[in-house]
């Protein structure tokens, strides 16, 4: 496998908040959570790019809703979590396992992320983190089919990677998440000034992707569960919480989807 050549991970913009990601090599590419095909398929044209491949993180339709016209033009194999609702599945995988291509130059470790949603994965590697809707910059997804504590527990999975990471994820919901991010930890410098760098990317009509996975441990306050203002500010939510990480996060949880 030539890893020598460089890649490019190009977000493709699909409904309201989506993004798509292409990672390529110039030549050959390989999808990820492609919720429409319309604008997938534009942009392989338009780079002259070959498909090699489709990988989905979760079964919403949003992730998964282009796939079928995407395999009318380019039947290339899928590969995604062991969830009967991702008929296209080619190939089921789970927490171990790895996906290599040879075309483009890519290896990708595999794990199981529940909380989102029951079969949720994430695809990463050294330089990589395609965290679908378990992690979003600033924030996390929503708890559609899993507890606090299995979030907690697959948040922890990707706080554990290295600081240098790069985090890859399906929504621009950055901006939205630092004000809410504010509220829990008004006094943090580090998110203040994430905050004020997202002000100004989104006035510009830029994309807040990607971000690091260092500068999402110190801004994200689902990733600072054990941090005391965080345990402060969960506390004074709602009185009487416990300050272990799950019981924290499924307070800030509540308080955001309020």
């Amino acid at each position: 496998m030539n890893t020598n050549t460089p890649l490019t991970l190009h977000p493709i913009a699909t409904f309201e908040t989506n993004y798509a990601w292409a990672i390529h090599d110039g030549r050959h590419c390989v999808l990820v959570d492609p919720g429409s095909a319309a604008e997938p398929l534009a942009y392989l044209d338009r780079e002259s790019l070959t498909l090699k491949a489709i990988l989905l993180t979760h079964h919403h339709h949003d992730h998964i809703g282009g796939v079928d016209e995407i395999l009318a033009r380019h039947p290339v194999p899928v590969i995604g979590p062991a969830d009967p609702r991702i008929s296209q599945l080619t190939r089921r995988v789970s927490e171990g396992d790895t996906v290599r291509f040879d075309q483009p130059a890519l290896e990708l470790a595999v794990l199981e992320t529940p909380g989102h949603t029951s079969s949720h994965i994430v695809f990463h590697n050294d330089q990589m983190l395609l965290a679908g809707d378990t992690l979003f910059s600033v924030g996390c997804g929503r708890l559609f089919e899993g507890s606090p504590e299995q979030m907690q527990a697959s948040l922890d999975k990707l706080r554990a990677l290295p600081d240098s990471t790069r985090l890859y994820c399906a929504h621009e919901y950055t901006l939205d998440n630092c004000r809410f991010a504010l509220q829990v930890e008004p006094d943090n410098a580090a998110l203040q000034q994430r905050a004020e760098q997202v002000r100004q990317q989104r006035q510009a009509g830029q994309i807040t992707l990607p971000t690091r996975l260092g500068e999402e441990r110190a801004t994200n306050p689902f990733l600072r569960t054990r941090e005391p203002a965080v345990i402060a500010a969960a506390q004074q939510r709602e009185p009487g919480t416990d300050n272990n990480p799950a019981a924290v996060f499924g307070v800030i949880r509540r308080w955001k989807d309020g």
